[in-house]
This record gives structure tokens, sequence and C-alpha cells, in this order.
């Protein structure tokens, strides 16, 4: 059985970064460009700040200092002397991490010092696509201000929204069918939120998505049909088809022959994403999926019989 629900593609929140400064900046140089695919490591924008420039000449000073001291030893220049010294790098350095700088920009610092005191680069911590680079040259950005966002488009997510009266229960690792921009992919079930959306009211459900080839991309939306087996078979018709006949009665409009009706009294069982299971019909009948409504409207005019009479 395939129940359908609307979704939408999105990148892998759990692998996907939002690349920003620690520090208030200005952006001086752009290496990226939207959708390029970047590699881990990988230069993304240099900035500049005053707070690393200050950074980097506090850490320039006590290095040589420490290195002096250290290498005397602590016999030799006093307790207060060589605590004070290592104290003082282990300020600098500390502040240095704080900024952003890892131990490779820190190793530099030591080995040559820079010339531009207060330029520095943020790289990529992932391979991935840009998907986002919200910034131009000269800008002044705060800290932890997004300029970009990558993301590894091998493994997406897909949200569907299923009624929130649904009472289908999905597995973890259950399969869906997910169609988007004329693509078929089988995404699985991963979680399923515990609460309904506020702006939709409907419930979420999450799926992942091998894309290993890139053909979807993160914004796409799709059509979702979770697949799953019943016990035993079962006899549903979608909720559209259901009608109150004149009685109170529930009625699907049953076609006898081409062009012509017959309402059939049923009985509802449960409901399943959008259809209802019903008794009181025969497997292979034809049933008014939609339009019902008209049909029954028609019916009770008198201006159209439902044996096409």
């Amino acid at each position: 059985m395939k129940i359908y629900a609307p979704g939408e593609l999105l990148t892998n929140g759990y692998t996907s970064y939002h690349v920003s400064p620690r520090v208030a900046s200005v952006v001086l140089r752009r290496h990226v460009e939207l959708g390029e695919h970047v590699t881990k490591g990988q230069p993304l924008v240099t900035l500049f700040s005053e707070t690393v420039a200050q950074a980097q000449a506090d850490y320039r000073k006590a290095f040589p200092e420490w290195k002096r001291i250290s290498g005397l030893g602590r016999a030799v220049v006093g307790d207060q002397r060589f605590n004070t010294a290592k104290a003082n790098i282990e300020a600098a350095r500390a502040t240095l991490l704080a900024c952003g700088r890892n131990d490779d920009d820190i190793g530099a610092l030591k080995a040559s010092g820079v010339d531009s005191l207060g330029e520095y680069m943020l790289r990529a911590r992932v391979d991935g696509a840009v998907l986002t680079d919200e910034f131009e040259q000269g800008q002044r950005v705060e800290a932890g201000q997004p300029l970009v966002t990558l993301a590894d488009e091998s493994e997406l997510w897909v949200e569907a929204h299923l009624p929130a009266s649904s009472g289908i229960v999905l597995e973890k690792g259950a399969e869906a069918e997910v169609r988007a921009a004329g693509r078929v992919g089988v995404a699985t079930v991963s979680q399923e939120a515990h609460t309904i959306d506020p702006v939709t009211r409907t419930r979420i459900v999450r799926l992942e998505l091998d894309n290993p080839e890139d053909r979807f991309h993160p914004g796409m939306f799709a059509d979702v049909y979770f697949r799953f087996k019943t016990s035993e078979p079962v006899l549903a018709v979608p909720e559209t088809a259901l009608m109150r006949g004149a009685d109170g009665d529930w009625t699907v409009y049953v076609e006898e022959a081409e062009g012509e009706y017959e309402p059939v009294e049923v009985e509802l069982g449960r409901s399943i994403g959008g259809l209802r299971e019903v008794s009181g019909l025969a497997a292979g009948q034809r049933v008014v999926l939609r339009g019902a409504f008209f049909v029954a409207s028609e019916i009770a005019k008198g201006g159209f019989d439902p044996h096409n009479h």
C-alpha cells in the first residue's frame, strides 16, 4: 500500500556546516563562489580583525621570551619568571584559539611571523558544496554571523508532512518513494517529530535520501509515497470519495457502467493517511474518487439520474 505526503528536500543538518568568524571582522577577499564544490581545508574567505591583530602581536611578543626562559630552565631563572613566561604564552595561545586560529596558524606565526597582522582565513571544515555565501567584500561582519554554508549533498533529508490525525505507524528504516523534478529515488525513515508543526499543523516525518549522483538538491519540493505492508488485505478509498447519504450513512458512488453511478452504503474502518478502510464494497469495483459531492448534488437536484436514464 502507498500513502502520499507532500515533502521538501533539505540539507543534512548533521553534516552541513556554517562558516562564520569568531570575532568581528572585515571581509577582504572571497575565494569561492556559490555552488562551487570545495574540499576540507580549502580557503573560503580572507578577513581582517583588530582583535586577531592584537592576539597575534601578543603571541609574537610572548613566544621569544618563553623560548628563552624554557631553554634556560626553571632552576636557572627561578620559579616566578618561569611561571610568568609560561602563563603569558599559554594565555596568548588560548586567545588565538578563541579567535578561531588553529595549531597550524600558530605554528606559522612562531616560524616566521606574519607581515600583515590581523589578516586571517576561514577554511572549509568539511567537503561539500557552497549553498550560501551571503557577504560582500569590504563588508563588516559580526562574530558568529554565517558567511558560507557548506553541505555534503551525497545524503539529503526529506521532510514529509502527514495529516495530524494520521494513524500511520512508520518504523525507522521504512522505505518511501520520493519524486522531485521528474526524478525518482528511495528514502528511508530516520525519525519522526513528536509534535505537530505549528504552521502547517501536520506530522513531520524525516527521511534520509542517498544522492550519490547529485540528482536532487536542497529546496526542491517532493512527492513522498510511503510503502508498507498490512498483515491482511485492506480495502480502502480516499477520504474524498466518502459522502453522507440522505439517511446519514456513509456512501460512495460506484460506476456500474460507463456514465452510470449507484450510491452504495459502506462501513468505515481505520484511517490510513488520506485513505479510509471500508466494508460493503467488492474488490475491483470502480469508485468515484473525486467529484462525489458533484454527483450527489446533481442527484439531489433531480438533474442527474444515477443510472443515466
